[in-house]
């Protein structure tokens, strides 16, 4: 068994690892970059027109023998970890005849997505794998496990092949809502694993452990306490961790939590898989408002059933401001023109809760002034969505690999001053065999 990591190396995001025998070839995951090669914030728009022998000229793309519309000799299967599009958002450019393998959530969070936002990326025709099933592709074993991650169905894998090993770990944590699943995989993770292919993220960030989502559900309540205030808080809407820590916190101090259409449909799609809140009867403290723009979008592109059927829950802009100082609301940049329609919610409290870094983006901080030009008072309440350094260590403990393979890091060198284990230092489109 051999294996390349066409990207990851020596950047965070844009993850894709080819792994292959002498019959069968898989990738596990086709994600698209998040930094150029100057370190600016990637813009896929520059590149969307160009064809795929000039993305992959420009290391947009990957050159994987195979993968793409005009190959004559097909790769065996695409693995997709999880819905973030560092890890799947490449998956167009895929030849339609390859199989692709994801989550059957996952995979309904992508095509949610794809209804609201401007870049589609379609997923044809899925194998859904589950936890803890192993299932195979050609003569490579495959077994996912359950990972805590801010994105909601995340997966590790451990990949089989003529009794060689390869753990591929995803993107993952242990101080989510899900902490139960690395507790399980510490008791129960593979062993005479040949390589660990471990994602760093947040090495060389910070070294003491992260505040868990507990912790940031209280201090969502100490800020909720406030009289009097209105609580806006710019979050991902699919950050399902981070909004269940919300609507706790909103249901403990008597609140009530609004959300847009398009966090509207991701929930309710969700709640079939976990017991979240979902606009429905069962939570009367959850509540939809209709953005303007994000309503006629809908209606105009032949979507119409989808607000229709939150209609029982909407709360007007009206309402809100009414009732500002009982609630908490979700927002984001494109809601600009219909907060400015709210009247009474001036000198309320903004909440950011995403990665700092989105800070310096020039929408982000458009946004941001303007509410505090309204008299916003600004907090940050965040935690990664990455695995801190104690949380790494606990994998390697558990796994025991032969050898540590750094990925999805800015900061390989370092690997080696935190764990025992052997580290390999790979470069991108090296050819490792086991």
């Amino acid at each position: 068994m051999k294996f390349k990591i066409h990207r990851g190396t020596q950047e965070i995001g844009g993850s894709c690892v080819e792994v292959w025998t002498a019959s069968t070839r898989i990738l596990l995951d086709f994600g698209m970059p998040l930094v150029e090669k100057d370190g600016k914030e990637f813009d896929f728009k520059k590149y969307k027109d160009l064809a795929v022998e000039e993305l992959i000229t420009k290391g947009v793309l990957p050159d994987v023998k195979g993968l793409y519309k005009d190959a004559d000799s097909l790769i065996d299967g695409v693995i997709i970890s999880h819905p973030h599009q560092d890890h799947y958002g490449l998956s167009n450019y895929i030849n339609r005849n390859i199989k692709p393998y994801i989550g059957e959530a996952a995979h309904k969070i992508i095509e949610i997505s794809n209804i609201f936002m401007s870049q589609k990326v379609n997923i044809v025709n899925p194998i859904y794998f589950e936890k803890e099933k192993t299932f195979q592709i050609g003569d490579l074993s495959i077994t996912p496990y359950w990972a805590d991650h801010s994105a909601f169905d995340s997966y590790s894998f451990l990949v089989e092949a003529n009794g060689k090993r390869i753990f591929y770990s995803g993107d993952f944590r242990n101080h989510g809502r899900k902490t139960n699943a690395f507790k399980w995989f510490t008791h129960n993770a593979p062993q005479n694993v040949d390589y660990l292919l471990l994602e760093g993220t947040t090495i060389g960030r910070v070294t003491k452990p992260f505040k868990s989502e507990t912790k940031i559900e209280n201090e969502f309540i100490e800020m909720f306490k406030q009289e009097g205030k209105i609580n806006l808080i710019y979050t991902s809407g699919q950050n399902i961790d981070r909004i269940v820590s919300i609507f706790r916190a909103c249901k403990r101090t008597g609140k009530i939590l609004v959300v847009d259409v398009y966090i509207a449909a991701i929930l309710d799609v969700l709640s079939s898989y976990a017991k979240i809140p979902y606009p429905s009867d069962s939570f009367k403290n959850l509540k939809v408002m209709f953005p303007y723009r994000m309503t006629k979008m809908l209606f105009d592109k032949g979507n119409k059933e989808i607000p229709y059927k939150f209609t029982k829950y909407k709360i007007t802009k009206e309402e809100i401001g009414t009732h500002a100082n009982n609630i908490v609301m979700i927002v984001r940049p494109s809601m600009k023109k219909d907060l400015e329609r709210i009247n009474g919610i001036d000198g309320g409290n903004i909440i950011y809760s995403l990665w700092e870094g989105y800070l310096k983006t020039p929408s982000t901080k458009k946004f941001i002034d303007y509410l505090m030009c309204r008299k916003f008072a600004f907090e940050a309440i965040h935690t990664s969505g990455h695995a801190d350094t104690q949380t790494l260590k606990q994998m390697v403990a558990a796994i025991n690999p032969k050898n540590i393979v750094p990925i999805h890091t800015f900061r390989g060198s370092d690997y080696s001053k935190i764990f025992y284990t052997p580290v390999v230092e790979m470069l991108d489109g090296e050819i490792k065999q086991i």
